[in-house]
């Protein structure tokens, strides 16, 4: 089954949303993003969910130290590296590091371990674009790796990319937002239901 991730959650109707919906991940920002939460907004909200999914933190060239602090003050299960951090980047958890697809190029996996990322690049946006892709290019990586795919996925698009490519998992923010920072509950379901219909047994 593909693992779904809603990510740069902001609110507690947002991470509801996605809860209620069955994504299996949500993230928050604590890196430079229009999505960014503090620490503290992030565990209010965690810990009034009625099911705690998976629960990944953002971050960009933050010092291991800043990124285990929050990690252990919100409990966070995996930690998701969008700068140029080196492999073995240490934060006492474990990361998941996003390999970048620039000019028709996809970023080396180096010595990462599963699971990574692919995204677009973009040269004033170092986190998440929200913008689509060749997904080709993800192909051979696919084959051997535990991947999730992001950048321009919504409700539309999703479900082919899930049939064609069968990726470990796919990550979603603007894709299902009515506004920045606010996550439709519809476009949430309509993502995680799409995914879903595109699985298969594997």
């Amino acid at each position: 089954m593909t693992l779904v991730k809603i990510c740069g959650i902001c609110d507690l109707a947002s991470a509801e949303a996605a809860v209620e919906a069955g994504a299996d991940l949500i993230g928050f920002h604590f890196c430079s993003s229009p999505r960014r939460v503090e620490p503290e907004q992030a565990r209010a909200v965690i810990d009034r969910l009625p099911r705690r999914p998976q629960v990944v933190g953002v971050f960009i060239d933050q010092d291991p130290a800043e990124v285990a602090d929050i990690a252990r003050f919100c409990a966070l299960d995996l930690v998701q590296l969008h700068g140029s951090e080196p492999a073995g980047y240490d934060a006492g958890v474990p990361a998941m590091k996003v390999l970048k697809v620039r000019d028709g190029v996809l970023q080396a996996a180096g010595g990462w371990p599963d699971p990574v990322m692919i995204d677009s690049w973009s040269p004033d946006q170092r986190g998440g674009t929200g913008r689509t892709w060749d997904w080709e290019l993800a192909r051979p990586l696919l084959g051997s790796r535990r991947v999730f795919v992001a950048g321009g996925l919504d409700p539309v698009n999703v479900g082919d990319v899930v049939r064609r490519y069968r990726p470990y998992g796919v990550d979603v923010s603007s894709g299902v937002e009515s506004r920045p920072r606010v996550k439709d509950p519809e476009l949430v379901r309509a993502f995680v239901a799409a995914v879903r219909s595109a699985d298969e047994p594997r």
